[in-house]
């Protein structure tokens, strides 16, 4: 199920996607980013659209989904 992103407590959306940029695996280049900028851009792509936050019923969990 995708959350609406705009509805949640600017907070919670920034611990959400702290959370998901320090994952393993996330790669962002030859350029190592501050975790300010890798989270400034993950919220970039949601406001644009490119990006959606998804809830996983069977999982209970949140995750971010990045479309390419």
């Amino acid at each position: 199920m995708i959350i609406p992103w705009q509805q949640l407590d600017k907070a919670t959306l920034h611990n959400i996607i702290e959370y998901f940029v320090l994952r393993e695996g996330t790669d962002y280049g030859d350029q190592e980013k501050t975790l300010a900028e890798k989270v400034n851009d993950v919220q970039q792509q949601l406001e644009a659209g490119k990006a959606v936050l998804v809830w996983s019923e069977l999982h209970e969990s949140i995750d971010i989904k990045i479309h390419p």
